[in-house]
């Protein structure tokens, strides 16, 4: 490469930072708060039942945080973009059945348990970042620690 800082890098760069950020903050508000809150709102999608809602509960938020420190970082920069797209569409895969069958949800769950929009805006708004973990995956390589790395 020559040098150059390319529009396309600093794309992907701030896809991976807010892509990153995203799954920090929703992971660690979760993980500060009881797991039960975030437990009855796994269990309002009525997918789970109140045990396995329960152990969800207290494993998300660690998958999300940790997934969320990699990609702004940088560390397996490609997979964790790729991991983070895939937490999404399981997402919008919950939101979609939630939707369809007209549930309930009174908070996602998604931002903690105090915090609701409606199924339509999270639903939307998870688009918006599965469109920026790509961006994040095909160009968020150039500034990250797999980077510098390579570069030693």
């Amino acid at each position: 490469m020559n040098g150059k800082i390319q529009i396309k890098d600093l794309i992907g760069l701030l896809a991976r930072l807010a892509v990153g950020g995203l799954f920090i903050y929703s992971g660690l508000i979760k993980a500060l708060a009881p797991a039960e809150e975030f437990g009855y709102a796994i269990e309002s999608y009525k997918v789970l039942n109140a045990q396995l809602s329960l152990w969800a509960a207290y494993v998300a938020p660690w998958v999300e945080l940790y997934a969320g420190l990699l990609l702004a970082a940088g560390v397996f920069t490609r997979l964790s973009a790729v991991f983070s797209g895939a937490l999404l569409l399981f997402f919008e895969a919950l939101l979609g059945q939630a939707w369809l069958r007209g549930l309930s949800i009174t908070s996602c769950g998604c931002f903690g348990s105090g915090y609701g929009n409606s199924i339509t805006r999270e639903f939307t708004q998870n688009l918006v970042f599965l469109a920026l973990a790509w961006m994040a995956a095909r160009y968020g390589g150039h500034w990250s620690a797999d980077k510098a790395v390579e570069t030693l």
